[in-house]
């Protein structure tokens, strides 16, 4: 079944409680489009409700550095369930559902320099609605759980594979990759993180399936 934007605009506000705040978390296989649908979800909401009601909080802040790839022998495997700092997401979860008094920041991606950037994102005083969205929010693994239970709802996008990939080798080489290059990480690491994700259940086991490309 695919859904309009604005039926996921609603959806999304409904999960706001009478007091304090809501999560809500987009989850899916590399390429899927989750930062644009996020992004989008974000723009319609502000439009009805205003810019200080919704806030955007991506995962990808909290990769490793490429320093630690490096001590942790990780490097090839950017992007990988390992090479992310998940307890330190599942902590900032955690406060942004509990700190509403006051702005809390949070890290961001630069994807030229494919590095973590400290305090670019905030979630201002007084959102409402927080939408994050990363590729592992419905892996089964313990230290991953622990972030979906920071969530109040999952959703996951599901984008045919073949322009799935296609995309992904389009934004390799936009950042600066070969198309050689770019082909190869998109078969021998991307689609190896795709598998485990479905292996895992990720699209079984969201609150709602959302079908189709946001780009």
């Amino acid at each position: 079944m695919s859904h309009s934007l604005a039926e996921l605009a609603e959806a999304a506000t409904a999960l706001v409680p009478t007091e304090g705040r809501a999560v809500l978390g987009i989850a899916g296989a590399p390429g899927a489009g989750k930062t644009t649908l996020a992004t989008a979800l974000v723009a319609a909401i502000a439009e009805r409700h205003g810019t200080a009601y919704v806030a955007h909080l991506p995962m990808d802040g909290f990769h490793l550095a490429d320093a630690q790839l490096d001590r942790l022998g990780l490097r090839d495997r950017k992007g990988a369930p390992e090479t992310f700092d998940v307890d330190g997401y599942a902590a900032l979860l955690h406060r942004v559902r509990v700190e509403t008094g006051r702005p809390v920041y949070a890290p961001g991606f630069e994807r030229t320099l494919e590095q973590p950037l400290a305090g670019a994102v905030v979630v201002p005083v007084g959102a409402r609605l927080v939408i994050t969205e990363g590729n592992y929010l419905l892996l089964a693994r313990d230290e991953w759980r622990q972030c979906r239970a920071g969530l109040d709802a999952t959703w996951w996008l599901e984008v045919d594979d073949e322009e799935r990939r296609r995309r992904l080798v389009v934004r390799h080489i936009a950042f600066g990759k070969d198309p050689e290059a770019a082909e190869r990480w998109v078969l021998e690491v991307d689609e190896a993180n795709a598998a485990l994700l479905r292996a895992s259940g990720g699209p079984e086991t969201a609150d709602l399936v959302i079908r189709g490309a946001w780009d």
